[in-house]
């Protein structure tokens, strides 16, 4: 894997000579929470899945994977119960969090957000400011956020559809408020490849080893030869609504592809390796630069970045976002 491989997931803010606005760092990392927080667990829980947890063998040791990413060794990881969210989080979920709350997220904080260079409206030219130095086409958009994703010009409001589909340009600072004013919070990376499996051992993706069982899309990823163009042939070229294609054995939806989702750890390529690792509820390393993100996107294609893949693993900053990141949450059972 080059870094290039790595850079073409997502972008990330790091390294990117853009003016930030001012912004209070104490805002940039608040929660807002529920004035009405929910009562209970049912409450919470409603739209999730119950997952008993047990043993499962996490990472793999497959040479279609990238060692250096940590993808392996594969290893024996036992896991609490836990309940998951069936979906990630749409843009209508997080409309509700931000009319509620007034939260404001980091890519509005900042101005600008990135973009897939071929999501940029002919009317938004004008706002793209820079390009990511060997993958250019991930661009700065000065007024993308998870509002108006594509530039100042989109808005997910003007398409009831758009409003099921997964909230993007949400950093990992910003999809931690949501998740503890949901009263959730975000899975571990461990949770995340148990739930993504559907108790499945070994295999590379949430439904097998064939990405296309007998010819049938199962994912949103990049159709075609990337980046010149996407054929999207399996139905997107952007996001698809949360509940496209087939759900895993337990009941997940689009665990591969779509958008990138965010998990609770800090990101090490070899933490696993290390006698400080324990292997029951792991939450990997106490610190960190960049945070965990697994299950590919709709931008991942297996000549660049093959990381939609259940055991793959990548990475960003906690204030980074883009038109490909999202995030789905987790939440404890209650005591019996």
């Amino acid at each position: 894997m080059t870094e290039d491989d790595s850079a073409c997931c997502t972008a990330a803010r790091e390294g990117v000579e853009r003016p930030s606005r001012e912004q209070d760092p104490e805002a940039a990392s608040s929660t807002h929470r529920s004035t009405n927080p929910a009562d209970g667990e049912d409450d919470r829980t409603t739209g999730m899945v119950r997952l008993d947890g047990g043993t499962f063998t996490m990472g793999t040791d497959s040479d279609v994977g990238f060692p250096e990413d940590g993808e392996g060794p594969a290893r024996e990881v036992t896991l609490s119960p836990f309940y998951v969210d069936r979906y990630a989080v749409t843009n209508a979920e997080f409309l509700a969090f931000v009319r509620e709350t007034g939260y404001t997220t980091e890519a509005e904080r900042y101005g600008w957000s990135f973009v897939f260079e071929d999501f940029v409206l002919e009317a938004d030219q004008g706002h793209v400011t820079a390009s990511v130095s060997n993958t250019p086409w991930w661009v700065v958009v000065e007024g993308a956020n998870w509002l108006r994703p594509f530039g100042p010009s989109s808005n997910v409001l003007e398409d009831r559809e758009r409003l099921k589909h997964p909230v993007t340009h949400v950093s990992w600072n910003d999809a931690q408020a949501y998740a503890e004013w949901a009263g959730k919070r975000l899975p571990t990376e461990a949770e995340w490849e148990y739930a993504a499996r559907g108790g499945l051992e070994s295999k590379h993706y949430p439904w097998g080893d064939n990405l296309r069982p007998d010819g049938e899309h199962r994912c949103n990823i990049w159709q075609g030869e990337f980046p010149e163009y996407n054929t999207g042939e399996d139905g997107y070229e952007a996001t698809a609504p949360v509940n496209e294609y087939e759900p895993n054995d337990y009941g997940l939806y689009n665990v591969s592809g779509n958008v990138w989702e965010w998990c609770a750890d800090w990101f090490s390529a070899d933490y696993h390796t290390t006698d400080a690792y324990d292997p029951v509820d792991p939450t990997g390393p106490d610190d960190g630069q960049s945070r965990v993100m697994r299950g590919g996107s709709h931008l991942c294609h297996r000549s660049w970045c093959n990381r939609y893949r259940v055991a793959a693993r990548s990475k960003n900053t906690p204030d980074s976002s883009t038109t490909n990141i999202g995030f789905r949450c987790v939440v404890d059972p209650a005591p019996e």
